[in-house]
């Protein structure tokens, strides 16, 4: 689509929206619904943010940037921290397979998704259980 810029390359917007509508991320999740940019019930939740790093390369056509998976848990503790892992890599997993997908017309090109490091187990101070996670998406308009 004409006129569409790097600065359109947004790569939380397309695996939100890709991830919301997964049927794989959904049943990992216990549901539709539990996938957003925000950390909101119901749990288990996923969060699709911005990630610290990534490859910006020139700013001229594809980058890839980092985009953070944040799995929380119920405040009460559930599930168990090696549920919620399993739970965000099934989601990671669906992640990657936007690459495969059609192209839609006006939306970035994704041309791959991979884990960027770590899984890292991070709980709130109150007590809630979160894992994190990064993907690198090269991605360009």
């Amino acid at each position: 689509m004409a006129g569409l810029t790097l600065a359109d390359a947004d790569p939380v917007s397309a695996i939100l929206a890709w991830l919301l509508k997964h049927p794989a991320a959904a049943d990992a999740l216990g549901g539709p619904g539990r996938v957003s940019g925000i950390a909101e019930g119901p749990w288990p939740h996923l969060r699709v943010t911005h990630g610290p790093g990534g490859d910006l390369r020139d700013l001229t056509w594809g980058i890839t940037p980092e985009v953070t998976l944040e799995l929380y848990g119920d405040p009460g503790g559930w599930p168990g921290q090696a549920e919620l892992r399993r739970i965000l890599l099934r989601c990671a997993l669906a992640a990657t397979e936007v690459e495969e997908a059609p192209h839609v017309p006006g939306q970035p090109v994704i041309s791959g998704v991979r884990p960027s490091g770590l899984l890292v187990w991070s709980p709130l101070v109150d007590g809630q259980p979160r894992w994190l996670m990064n993907l690198l998406v090269t991605l360009h308009p």
